[in-house]
Formats: C-alpha cells, structure tokens, sequence
C-alpha cells in the first residue's frame, strides 16, 4: 500500500475528536498540525455526528494524509453508554475516511502503548512524554486529544514506514 509521508492520527470521541498529522522528514517524526473537533452537548445524536464527518471531511481534504489511524472501541461493562457513543462518532469518521478512499488502519489501545513505550499497560502520562519525546517537541500537545491523536499518527509513522 502506497502512502505517502503524511499520517493522519485520530482520536475519537463524541464530544472531542482529536487529530494530528504527522509528516515522515529526515530528522524523523514531524508535527505537522494537531487540533480538536468539538460538538456540542445539547444538539441531537445525529447532528453532532454530521458535524464530526463535515470536519473530518475538511481535515482530510486540506491535509491529503496519506493514510489514516483511529483508536479502537474497547469496551467495559460499567461504561456502556460511554462506549456506544464512542462507537457512533467512530462510524462517521470510518464511513468519511471511506468516501476519501484513503486506507485506514485501526490500533487497539494496547497496540498504541506497546508500540510507543514497550509496554501495553503504560500509564496516560508514560504515553504523554512518549509522544513528547518522540516528535522532539517542548511540551506535550495540549488538549490531551491532541497528544493521544498525535500517538495513533506515530503508529502509522512506524508501522507504515516501509511502504512509504
């Protein structure tokens, strides 16, 4: 699969989807842009959707990654709602990055974490300073979104890096 050098890493969520790309250079991993989508909690299910896939949309048109990383849904049995809605947002993202044709790949959290520290069980600060650390950057990505987006892009980065 033919990518390119721009890696797309998202981070979804109903009420903030973070994204960052991340450009293959010489010198390594680059932050090249990083952002929140943010809808708001009073308007209906499907409006809100309609806005993350009008973002994303945007996002994908302005920015042309060459491929697209996404969390996937993991579930606990306390947090049922919680993971349905996550569940709804990352169908509109799947179903717009599908309209682009540009090709996806889905990392379990776990996957993230053992491919950016060694251990799947790091802890979200761990995770933070890795990515901190990795695109060479002074402080970590703010908002959180942000610095988890940028973790799924650095996957792609590394386990892309042979088809680029």
């Amino acid at each position: 699969m033919a990518v390119g050098n721009r890696y797309l890493g998202i981070d979804p969520g109903l009420g903030r989807t973070g994204y960052a790309l991340v450009e293959r250079t010489a010198r390594g991993p680059l932050l090249r842009e990083g952002g929140v989508i943010q809808t708001k909690t009073d308007q209906p299910l499907h409006l809100r959707l309609g806005e993350i896939a009008r973002e994303i949309r945007e996002i994908l048109g302005e920015l042309k990654p060459g491929a697209v990383g996404i969390e996937q849904v993991f579930s606990h049995a306390r947090n049922v709602r919680s993971s349905l809605l996550l569940a709804h947002a990352r169908g509109a993202i799947l179903a717009t990055v599908a309209e682009h044709a540009v090709p996806l790949v889905q990392y379990s959290p776990t996957q993230i974490k053992q491919m950016l520290t060694g251990s799947g069980r790091a802890g979200k600060e761990q995770m933070q300073h890795a990515v901190r650390a990795e695109l060479r950057l002074a402080e970590i990505p703010e908002p959180h979104d942000v610095a988890d987006a940028a973790a799924v892009a650095l996957c792609l980065f590394h386990s892309l890096r042979f088809a680029a």
